[in-house]
């Protein structure tokens, strides 16, 4: 019992700490971390091999974590086959804006469609969604909305609607895929499902979501898209964006390559971690010089932030407090099938407004396990309503995604802020819609 309450009482104060941003994510994961292993494991449960468990290194040298023929079995503890994806990711991601790939494909886009609003809009919310299924949404806001505001700036329009839009379709996108979004991932290594997978369901979804939602932003933002459009004399040109051809070529290359190895991964029997850490390898020998400078431009605080919540949330997962979760969710459902699917993905969703979607990921995975095995609901459309319901969820507020903070920070410094009034007016329909689709589509095709 008192294991139980130490586990709980950390994780609240993770969380509270984390809502607050007042110290840095990564420090109060991995602060929570210790005082898991510790005060958890070490003075309430008495148990070194319980914190060996939770570190989970041993899972490294083995040959399933790199090549896996077999269905793998539930971790505890530290996800390293997420940490080396992501790693992974983000060393190649680098390399791709480094040779300026993002910047140019924008303004190959904008020029293709003469740089007029309308085709503009539709393009680079598409854009978004399909990049975001292979790349994080964090990184394709970052440099999308940069080139939004330039463009923007140069048609004399207001750069608010179609940034709103593509964060809108970058979140959306991601949900599509085991690789879009961090949630996914967490799902994906930890449930064993392939790329495959994801796009063949949650990917259903989206596309589905996808042919509403356009529709849907075109009509809310259609008089401010059009405004008073100034087609400028002098076009830029898209390869004024290449800052290194070798290196642009080579990235488009390897970039493809992790396509092609991400959706054969389930034939190929390759993980995640060992297709993360290879196209890492490639990135940075065909980068030569230019590897220090990769390396050092990796986000490591967000990868810290991943290590300390595996241990916290196991924290949870071996005191038996995600048990107790479960059951109190089985009694409330009454056993019915749908009302848990319900519950699942608009809990998620309303939860991943406010909070990190990531952490409250993590914490719902060993949930719905215990769910699926006590209430013999399928495990995968449990795993469907979670995925949906994080990545989605995040988009009704500000503060759900980074990539919702990420894009009206650019915004707010080209001179258009974006208040919380403008900015739920728009995105919160746009959330309840996506999740209604979802909503049937699992009501119609699972039950």
């Amino acid at each position: 019992m008192m294991a139980q309450v130490a586990a709980l009482i950390i994780f609240i104060a993770m969380f509270a700490l984390v809502v607050t941003d007042k110290i840095e994510r990564h420090y109060v994961t991995l602060g929570c971390a210790l005082l898991t292993l510790l005060v958890v494991f070490g003075l309430c449960m008495h148990s070194p091999s319980i914190i060996m468990e939770s570190l989970n290194l041993k899972s490294i040298i083995q040959a399933d974590f790199w090549y896996q023929a077999g269905p793998s079995a539930p971790s505890v503890g530290i996800n390293w086959e997420t940490i080396f994806f992501i790693a992974g990711m983000m060393i190649m991601v680098e390399g791709m804006a480094d040779s300026g790939f993002f910047r140019w494909l924008c303004m190959t886009i904008a020029k293709a469609v003469h740089y007029k609003p309308i085709p503009i809009f539709f393009t680079f919310m598409l854009m978004a969604a399909v990049l975001s299924m292979f790349i994080d949404s964090i990184t394709v806001i970052m440099f999308l909305a940069a080139v939004t505001v330039e463009l923007a700036r140069l048609l004399k329009l207001n750069p608010v609607p179609l940034i709103l839009a593509e964060i809108f379709c970058a979140n959306l996108g991601g949900a599509a895929t085991m690789c879009g979004d961090p949630p996914n991932i967490i799902i994906g290594t930890s449930l064993g499902y392939s790329f495959t997978d994801f796009l063949m369901n949650t990917g259903l979804m989206v596309l589905v979501a996808l042919v509403a939602i356009i529709p849907f932003f075109y009509f809310s933002f259609r008089k401010e898209i059009k405004g008073q459009a100034v087609i400028p004399d002098h076009f830029p040109d898209p390869k004024e964006a290449i800052t290194n051809q070798r290196a642009f070529v080579t990235s488009c290359v390897i970039f493809a390559f992790a396509v092609v190895l991400l959706v054969t991964h389930a034939q190929t029997h390759l993980t995640v971690s060992c297709i993360g850490t290879g196209i890492a390898l490639i990135t940075l020998i065909t980068a030569g010089k230019r590897a220090k400078e990769l390396l050092r431009r990796v986000d490591y605080k967000t990868l810290l932030f991943f290590i300390g919540l595996f241990v916290v949330v196991s924290g949870l997962e071996e005191t038996g407090v995600l048990e107790v979760l479960a059951d109190f969710i089985a009694r409330v459902s009454g056993g019915n099938a749908m009302l848990v699917i319900i519950i699942i993905m608009w809990g998620s969703a309303f939860a991943s407004a406010f909070i990190d979607n990531i952490p409250f990921a993590a914490t719902m995975i060993p949930v719905i396990r215990t769910l699926s095995e006590v209430q013999g609901i399928d495990l995968t459309v449990l795993a469907w309503a979670l995925s949906m319901g994080t990545d989605i969820g995040g988009n009704a507020t500000p503060i759900g995604a980074s990539a919702n903070v990420v894009g009206t920070s650019i915004a707010a410094r080209s001179g258009h802020p974006v208040g919380w009034g403008k900015y739920c007016k728009h995105m919160a329909p746009a959330t309840v819609i996506v999740l209604v689709i979802s909503t049937l589509i699992i009501w119609v095709r699972y039950f």
